[in-house]
């Protein structure tokens, strides 16, 4: 049977990011997008007072939950000290081994409220522990949601999109407003779903490429070839095949990025 949610005698802390999931249809909403199924390794990110783990813990899935703040954690123990498969892990999240969780035979689903002052290095910590992820479910700001899904070519679009989408399909699935929490944020929230993908063409550099990414949109208002400079000490005259240096590192897709990232590593 399903447990109840811990009262909200919890003060949110601003240290933490905390804004607590409280709206009882959102809630339902993000259970049934991420559709979880008995037999599942869920981890959990940012539990909070148990808003989401209250579905999932009787769902006969493994649920790990990952909580920095020890006052919740301990009421989170309290609370499912019975349920046999529910597992706390007191740590900060962007210091925690996914993969030491993850078995060989069963890759693990992300869920989380990420608090939005740790949400884009958190993403990209996860990134690297793709291989044992078969998908996850976040509550980010909203416009970290639209940076993640933008096509090239608009004002959304940047380093955070090209690497994001080179590990993974984004799929945003609906908007969640301020007055879904308490305390209610600033801004509105989105929940994003992110898939990793197996790419039939990849980086022989990732560290390079991620470099060049980065490199680039530094100075998005400028050509790729000043972005360039900032990688590269000398650009071989005539190196690069099909690729226009005159453009903006807006205009160029993931595929494009991929592509140049290649042809240069050659030249490092």
């Amino acid at each position: 049977m399903t447990k109840p949610t811990p009262r909200n005698t919890h003060q949110a802390k601003k240290r933490f990011g905390q804004n607590f999931l409280v709206d009882g249809n959102i809630i339902n909403r993000i259970i049934r997008a991420i559709n979880p199924q008995a037999g599942e390794h869920l981890v959990e990110i940012g539990p909070g007072l148990g808003a989401l783990t209250n579905h999932l813990v009787d769902k006969n899935c493994q649920l790990d939950v990952v909580e920095i703040d020890r006052d919740l954690a301990q009421k989170l123990e309290a609370q499912y000290k019975d349920s046999p498969r529910f597992k706390l892990h007191l740590i900060d999240a962007l210091k925690a081994d996914f993969g030491a969780l993850a078995s060989t035979d069963q890759p693990l689903r992300i869920i989380g409220n990420l608090p939005y002052n740790i949400s884009t290095p958190l993403l990209f910590r996860l990134l690297t522990f793709k291989s044992c992820i078969s998908d996850m479910h976040f509550m980010l700001q909203k416009e970290v949601v639209d940076r993640l899904a933008s096509p090239e070519g608009r004002k959304t679009y940047g380093r955070l999109s090209v690497m994001v989408q080179y590990h993974c399909h984004v799929e945003p699935l609906f908007v969640v407003p301020p007055s879904a929490f308490n305390p209610a944020p600033k801004v509105e929230s989105a929940i994003v779903r992110l898939r990793p993908r197996s790419r039939t063409t990849t980086v022989t550099d990732p560290g390079f490429f991620a470099q060049l990414v980065n490199a680039c949109f530094q100075q998005r208002r400028k050509t790729l070839r000043n972005g360039l400079k900032l990688v590269l000490k000398e650009l071989p005259a005539d190196c690069l095949q099909n690729i226009d240096l005159g453009r903006r590192p807006e205009t160029f897709s993931v595929e494009e990025f991929i592509d140049l990232a290649n042809q240069l590593s050659a030249f490092r």
